[in-house]
């Protein structure tokens, strides 16, 4: 019984000695997702690969390192950062059918060590209209109001540039026309009380004669 364990890590390809990775990642359509696998530092200086399938012995290697710290494939890249060795792969343009199971491995003389990675892409989320936008918009086509109606300060002041002037006008002509008439006027008085100190003068002449 206790030579079982052992043993099971020998059966099984990868273990936490040789390599480890997440159980399962997921990510949305038409984006990207990023899986890191960490490995022993003894597997420094070999060759990584990213594998797709369920069964171990038939997955299909889509990328790996080719003698290289990078390796590139259509949608799919694959970098081994040896200094804190860790593999890292980047899938983009996610598509629901990239769905599956994945393995993080390392090449070596006999079995690959390799971790499984579950990958699940969900659905892009849909855009619907919300209130929110309805009054974004409303809001906008209120803005567009003074712009529309800009001229009506311009009209305004024309209006009271106008009334300033009549009533510039108006002072004038009170100007003109009462200050002559008040002028008039006290000239008719004037002349209205000079024949009155004439005659009280004339009246008191024949009085002297008379003496």
């Amino acid at each position: 019984m206790w030579l079982l364990p052992p043993l099971l890590l020998l059966i099984v390809p990868g273990s936490s000695v040789d390599i480890t990775g997440p159980e399962a990642v997921r990510g949305l359509e038409r984006g990207v997702l990023t899986v890191q696998c960490r490995y022993d530092p003894r597997w420094e200086n070999h060759l990584k690969w990213w594998c797709r399938g369920a069964e171990y012995g038939s997955c299909k290697i889509l990328v790996q390192t080719n003698g290289s710290a990078f390796g590139v494939k259509e949608r799919v890249s694959i970098r081994d950062y040896r200094t804190n060795h860790t593999i890292t792969v980047t899938m983009k343009e996610l598509r629901r059918e990239d769905t599956d199971t994945y393995w993080c491995g390392i090449e070596r003389t006999g079995t690959d060590p390799a971790v499984p990675v579950k990958v699940t892409i969900d659905p892009a989320p849909t855009t619907v209209p919300t209130p929110t936008s309805a009054i974004t918009s409303t809001a906008n086509a209120f803005t567009v109001a003074p712009e529309d109606t800009t001229g009506s300060p311009t009209v305004t002041s024309h209006h009271s540039d106008g009334r300033s002037l009549l009533s510039s006008t108006r002072f004038l002509l009170l100007v003109f026309l009462e200050v002559p008439l008040l002028l008039s006027m006290l000239s008719a008085v004037l002349w209205v009380n000079r024949p009155l100190r004439g005659s009280g003068g004339r009246q008191s002449q024949p009085g002297s004669e008379d003496q």
